[in-house]
C-alpha cells in the first residue's frame, strides 16, 4: 500500500523549499527575482515573518559571513542589501499589521563631527536593516550635539557611531561624554566603528561593543541587546 501524502506536510515543504529559494537570491543579490518570489509567498498567505527570519535575515547572515572570509566583495554586498532593502518594503506593512511584532531594537548610527565618509556607514546600515534593526541614519559629520537629540527622538537601542580618519576618531569620544553630561549614557549602548579603530580602544573611550566591519556588525548589535 502507497503511503498516503500529508497536504499540510506537503504545502509545508513547498513553502520551505520557497523560502530557501528566498535566501538564495537574496545572497546573489538578484533583486527583480526575489521582490516577485516575495510577493507570491504574501499571496499564498505565508506568514510574512517566516519570510523575514527563514529566509531574508539568514540570507544577510550568510552574505556577512560570506564577507568576513573574503568570499565575496562590497560591490555583491550592496546588490544583496540593495535586494533585501526592496523585499522590506514589500512586507514592511504585513509585518507592522501583526500586533506581536516586534524587530530587533531601534539604532541611532552617524560619521561622526568632521569626516565625511559614508560607504562604509551605508553598508553598515543596510546589514543591520537586513538584520530585522531600525535604523535612524543621521548622515555624515554629525556633531555631539545632534547625537544627543536623536537619542531623545527616537529612544533608540543603541548609538552607532563610524570614523574613517585618526584626526575623527577622537570624536567619539567626545560623543560619549557628551553623553554622560546630558544623562543619557545610561540609556543606550554605544557601538563604534571604522578603519583606524580596534577594540581596544572601543574599550578605552567607554564603548559598549565594536564592531570590525559590516560582517560583524549584525553579531555585535545583537550581543549588545
Amino acid at each position: 500500500m502507497d503511503e498516503e501524502w500529508d497536504p499540510i506536510e506537503l504545502l509545508r515543504e513547498v513553502e520551505m523549499n520557497t523560502l530557501a529559494e528566498v535566501k538564495k537570491r537574496l545572497v546573489a543579490g538578484e533583486m527583480e527575482s526575489l521582490t516577485s518570489i516575495v510577493r507570491e509567498l504574501l499571496d499564498a498567505k505565508v506568514n510574512p515573518r517566516e519570510i523575514l527570519e527563514n529566509a531574508l535575515i539568514l540570507g544577510m547572515n550568510e552574505v556577512g559571513d560570506k564577507m568576513g572570509k573574503r568570499e565575496i566583495f562590497i560591490p555583491e554586498v550592496l546588490l544583496a542589501a540593495r535586494a533585501m532593502g526592496a523585499a522590506l518594503s514589500i512586507i514592511r506593512p504585513a509585518l507592522l499589521q501583526q500586533s506581536d511584532f516586534k524587530g530587533k531594537g531601534t539604532i541611532v548610527l552617524g560619521t561622526v563631527r568632521g569626516d565625511i565618509h559614508d560607504i562604509g556607514k551605508a553598508l553598515v546600515r543596510y546589514m543591520l536593516e537586513g538584520g530585522g534593526f531600525t535604523v535612524i541614519d543621521l548622515g555624515v559629520d554629525v556633531t555631539p550635539e545632534a547625537f544627543v537629540q536623536a537619542i531623545h527622538e527616537h529612544n533608540p537601542a543603541i548609538v552607532g557611531m563610524s570614523a574613517m580618519l585618526t584626526t575623527t576618531m577622537r570624536e567619539m569620544e567626545n560623543t560619549i561624554k557628551l553623553f554622560e553630561q546630558k544623562g543619557c549614557r545610561d540609556k543606550v549602548k554605544v557601538m563604534v566603528g571604522g578603519a583606524p579603530l580596534n577594540r581596544p580602544y572601543a574599550e578605552k573611550i567607554g564603548a559598549d561593543g565594536y564592531a570590525e566591519d559590516a560582517s560583524t556588525v549584525i553579531r555585535e548589535a545583537s550581543r549588545l541587546l
